[in-house]
């Protein structure tokens, strides 16, 4: 079985002015589908071949497969990536959503300079997620290709902060870049639904 390379979830110029259509040509087009290309020429003949793509990732975080992990966990946190990002983003979350959030960091604003300065201190290449923990809601950063899947926590949303996410329209203005994804982009829908599936965990 080989892993699907996902299309988008909408155009490639859905999000401009904020995301360009070149930007998610190269980065949808060309990174993601590296890596999933890459992760296919890996797994046949091994115990991976017929797992599906979060098994293929635990298992070989657990069996310290780094030339898989790196593959699979980055093609699923791209997908995930295309998901936290919406053209009708922006706005705030509702329901059970917010009020986790709003008791974790006493409010939107609260939250969205908690998300910026996680996304801002992530050196390099990395991720800023939002999560939903035991107790409530928290953000956490992974570098490279980590991924909260690997630690019992429920990924809610996340952005990319590696600059080729981001160059093409924003040069090295990372904090611009992560200011038009709270304000503009961030799919509180996406976020509430995950929030939802993740209450058992």
């Amino acid at each position: 079985m080989s892993i699907e390379f996902p299309d988008l979830p909408y155009a490639a110029d859905a999000l401009e002015p904020h995301v360009s259509a070149d930007t998610l040509g190269f980065h949808h087009g060309k990174h993601h589908k590296a890596y999933v290309d890459k992760l296919n020429a890996a797994i046949p003949a091994t115990a991976y071949e017929d797992l599906p793509l979060e098994a293929i990732i635990a298992r070989a975080h657990e069996a310290g497969d780094a030339g898989v992990f790196n593959n699979a966990a980055q093609a699923w946190n791209h997908t995930f990536l295309w998901h936290s990002m919406s053209p009708n983003g922006g706005g705030q979350p509702a329901g059970a959503l917010a009020d986790a959030i709003n008791a974790r960091f006493g409010d939107l604003a609260g939250f969205q300079a908690a998300f910026k300065k996680a996304a801002l201190g992530q050196f390099g290449s990395g991720w800023a997620w939002l999560v939903r923990t035991s107790s409530g809601v928290d953000i956490v950063t992974t570098g490279n290709a980590d991924t909260p899947l690997t630690d019992g926590v429920t990924p809610l949303l996340t952005l990319d902060v590696l600059e080729h996410a981001y160059y093409l329209d924003y040069q090295n203005k990372r904090d611009a870049y992560v200011d038009t994804f709270l304000g503009e982009l961030i799919n509180w829908d996406f976020a509430a639904q995950n929030y939802e599936d993740g209450s058992a965990a």
